[in-house]
């Protein structure tokens, strides 16, 4: 289990058991959205709060499940970011659209992860109850339009369904915003405004690379592209390609051999 994923699970549970030992102490953390200019704390507290053992439950299932690998994608401070914009996205969104609706819950930062995950891994098996197979893209469209249905027709079960929206919103841009920032798509932005050339020289010393040292945000599409030259060769590689995979090789193996 990865850092902030197990902090996050201790500090729902934690929360629990005071909501289960001093239920006075919890009204106060409670997001109602027509309160948050009074109350603006409860745009994150309300998201350690649970209404009850099956809420708890399945919130940290989904976290222990789908958590770890957006950790490990991402990287600790990303991702704990990513959890916790979706988590104050979920509540902007139910301020606009259920705002005397009082909200509980992690899951709008748990279906920020979920989206995170179909983002990375669209095709990833997820076997719903242990049996139905289901692919990660999938599960979200699936989820979206059923909130969507319950949202506007009236939620049903106590489901915070605009915040489940909201942390599905939230994780998109933020994702969106870091991909913009990735070297990779500075480089394919450079090469399609014209600042690479196309005739480059030969990448060498590409068998270097140490994938040991590549950011995680980075890594899978190092990746891509080694695997790209190993079945087709370094000639298979478009400008940035070979651009952002000189990026990666050690110094003093960049230049071509004389």
């Amino acid at each position: 289990m990865t850092p902030w994923v197990q902090r996050l699970l201790i500090a729902n549970v934690a929360v629990f058991f005071v909501q289960l030992t001093a239920p006075n102490l919890v009204e106060p953390l409670v997001f109602v959205p027509m309160l948050v200019f009074t109350h603006p704390w409860t745009i994150v507290t309300y998201m350690f709060l649970h209404g009850g053992f099956t809420h708890l439950l399945f919130n940290m299932i989904g976290l222990y499940f789908f958590g770890p690998r957006i950790e490990a994608r991402l990287g600790p401070r990303r991702f704990v970011t990513l959890y916790f914009v979706a988590g104050i996205s979920g509540a902007l969104l139910s301020f606009l659209f259920a705002p005397y609706a009082g909200v509980i819950g992690a899951s709008a930062g748990i279906f920020g992860i979920m989206l995170a995950f179909a983002h990375f891994w669209p095709r990833e098996q997820i076997f719903i109850w242990g049996i139905l197979p289901l692919e990660a893209r999938w599960l979200v469209v699936i989820t979206t339009v059923l909130a969507l249905w319950s949202g506007f027709n009236g939620s049903r079960g106590g489901a915070a369904d605009f915040a489940h929206l909201g942390g599905y919103a939230g994780a998109y841009l933020y994702l969106r915003l870091i991909g913009w920032g990735s070297a990779a798509a500075r480089f394919k932005r450079k090469a399609e405004g014209g600042g690479v050339v196309g005739s480059i020289a030969p990448v060498t010393g590409w068998q270097k690379v140490d994938l040991g040292k590549v950011h995680e945000v980075n890594r899978d599409e190092v990746n891509r592209i080694l695997d790209k030259v190993s079945a087709l060769g370094i000639g298979s590689l478009t400008a940035q390609e070979r651009t952002f995979l000189t990026h990666f090789v050690p110094p003093d193996d960049r230049r071509p051999p004389s």
